[in-house]
């Protein structure tokens, strides 16, 4: 091979000076330049030593008093990172089959802080209903990170990836935590692996956000409209504090906790009994102005949680939604911050 670990080379497209860490494949290496690692091609890079060569040398001009003028500094090469928020950068890794044609055999998958935020992070990587594995890291700003390499054909595997975002330095005018779940679809990953090969460039990107969640300003929040909506019984201002449903910051949406009678029931039927029971708590939490409240969604395919979490992500009441490990309901139950 033309390269090997440790050479000193530069980026064509660029200019940048680095070294060679390893060869990822036969067609890509992993080089560092200035203290960043990334995948590129080998075709992208070469040995700075033409160019030292072939470089016109710089004579000193004397002064008119005849003293030697000061060294110039060189500058240094920077690279320009534009602030567009937290991504997924997803590196294939080639193979040859059998025929020597080359095949995707897995994903280098990277985090990228494209924000002037330190980050601290939990990532739980899950196949289908299984959990894989669960990471916990920090990130600095304009930085980035390996995560963990997806096998290709793990892609048909329903693969999820649930994060939990928050400040490495906490600001009161934005929220303590963010959950962002991505679900890669084979087909949007197939099409976009086609594109960067026959481009031959070495990754492409996938958007997890693009700035972290400011809290809202103090305003009036309480809508009577929306306890009836939800199914309240609705009564004149000056009797409402008296008749809300005692306060709960707790709900079992499991259905033999909703309804006797659930065994009746069609899936969709349940799933909607569910949905809107928990509305209704939710905006009975609301109205007790609540700081945090459970619901309880169980397991199971992960569609209730799903749903729920679709919904929360819409509520600009909501300062933050986590799913973790509980002592009691395990990751059977998400917990939920409202903003004051």
């Amino acid at each position: 091979m033309k390269f090997q670990e440790g050479d000193k080379i530069m980026v064509l497209a660029t200019g940048e000076r680095g070294s060679v860490v390893e060869w990822i494949d036969k067609k890509m290496l992993l080089i560092e330049v200035g203290g960043v690692s990334f995948p590129v091609y080998a075709d992208q890079i070469d040995f700075p030593y033409f160019q030292d060569f072939t470089a016109p040398k710089e004579f000193k001009k004397k002064s008119s008093l005849g003293k030697p003028e000061p060294p110039r500094k060189e500058k240094n090469v920077q690279r320009f990172i534009e602030r567009d928020g937290v991504w997924l950068s997803f590196y294939p890794v080639l193979d040859k089959d059998v025929f020597d044609d080359d095949i995707i055999s897995y994903y280098r998958i990277y985090v990228l802080n494209h924000t002037d935020d330190d980050l601290v992070f939990e990532l739980s990587i899950y196949y289908g209903n299984n959990k894989e594995l669960d990471l916990r890291n920090s990130i600095r700003a304009l930085d980035e990170m390996y995560l963990f390499d997806l096998p290709f054909e793990n892609l048909n595997d329903q693969p999820r990836m649930d994060f939990n975002f928050s400040l490495a330095s906490a600001d009161k005018k934005r929220v303590t935590h963010f959950e962002v779940q991505f679900k890669p679809k084979p087909k949007q990953i197939f099409k976009l692996s086609e594109e960067v090969l026959k481009a031959q460039k070495a990754s492409f990107n996938i958007n997890l956000f693009e700035t972290y969640p400011i809290k809202e300003a103090e305003q009036d929040r309480f809508d009577i409209n929306r306890l009836s909506a939800a199914g309240f019984k609705v009564y004149s201002a000056d009797k409402i504090k008296a008749n809300l449903p005692p306060r709960r910051t707790l709900i079992d949406l499991h259905a033999d906790k909703l309804s006797d009678q659930h065994d009746r029931l069609t899936p969709v039927q349940i799933l909607d009994m569910q949905l809107k029971a928990f509305e209704k708590f939710y905006e009975e939490a609301l109205a007790h102005k609540l700081p945090e409240i459970t619901v309880i969604h169980g397991i199971g395919t992960g569609k209730l949680k799903d749903e729920i979490h679709e919904l929360l992500r819409h509520k600009k009441d909501v300062k933050s939604f986590v799913n973790r490990l509980h002592h009691l309901y395990g990751y059977g139950a998400t917990e939920i911050y409202i903003i004051p």
